[in-house]
């Protein structure tokens, strides 16, 4: 891809530490002896030593936080991925269509969103988090559902200006379907612009399932989130404050990796159409 041709530096070494979290988040839970659920009331609120083979401390119930920030950062990892998925597909297909069929179906469409940008979707899914007892399927559906509208308008003033062009034009004449020219000459050049928003998706959702889970809306127990273990750290702040020390500081890490990540991208995409 040429998009991945002379990636600055900034794209290798967000991407590498992001790589480096996810690695650790797989490897240290399996060499460590302590499991993420279980609980030693004896070992509370302990301090975070080497020796003890606690080396983020405890929590407020013995269980190692370690164990548990790894897990944390798998499972808000996994939602905002599985839920930026779920906006990239909706995004795009929305707006591929409305750009390349235009006229009163664009009108249609394009209006549907607008709409949808006044409803407040954050209350929508705290309800729908309350309505269906905080399911785990649904976090990813909810929060997909917040992100695709972005998405929609980037990929529609994308493709306008593709359904202009020679390739598009010349598979219209040749009889090829609007299906067809969607799927095979407009995604496909839309690729390099939706790899760069999706990385800045990430955060978004990233954010919107902490804040859940901050809430108490979000992953529930005995499975966690870094939204989750930053909301029991909250409690603890004054007397343990690394309860909520470790699982922030790797939310911002993680954080900061995308964004810098999503920016890379985008400046060598710019970089790119400018040639």
């Amino acid at each position: 891809m040429r998009l991945l041709a002379g990636i600055n530096r900034t794209v290798v070494v967000s991407g590498g530490i992001l790589l480096a979290v996810t690695l650790a988040s797989m490897v240290l839970p399996w060499l460590s002896p302590n499991d993420f659920a279980t609980q030693d009331l004896d070992q509370r609120l302990a301090e975070p030593a080497a020796r003890a083979m606690h080396w983020f401390g405890t929590d407020n119930v013995g269980r190692d936080l370690l164990v548990r920030s790894m897990q944390g950062i798998r499972v808000t990892l996994l939602v905002a991925i599985v839920a930026s998925l779920v906006s990239l597909v909706i995004g795009v297909a929305w707006g591929a269509v409305a750009g390349y069929v235009g006229g009163r179906v664009d009108a249609f469409m394009m209006r549907a969103v607008d709409g949808l940008y006044a409803v407040p979707f954050l209350f929508f899914v705290i309800l729908l988090m309350v309505v269906f007892d905080n399911s785990f399927l649904l976090i990813f559906v909810a929060i997909g559902a917040i992100n695709w509208l972005d998405m929609a308008r980037i990929v529609r003033g994308q493709t306008l200006s593709l359904r202009e062009r020679e390739f598009v034009k010349a598979a219209r004449l040749m009889g090829v379907s609007t299906s067809g020219i969607i799927l095979r000459h407009i995604a496909p050049n839309l690729l390099g612009v939706v790899i760069v928003y999706l990385t800045l998706t990430i955060p978004q959702a990233i954010l919107v399932e902490s804040f859940l889970s901050f809430l108490g809306l979000g992953v529930q127990e005995p499975s966690t989130s870094l939204g989750s273990l930053v909301d029991d750290g909250m409690q603890y702040v004054g007397t343990a404050s690394w309860l909520i020390l470790f699982p922030a500081a790797l939310l911002a890490i993680i954080l900061m990796c995308f964004n810098f990540l999503g920016d890379g991208l985008r400046d060598q995409l710019d970089v790119r159409q400018q040639e």
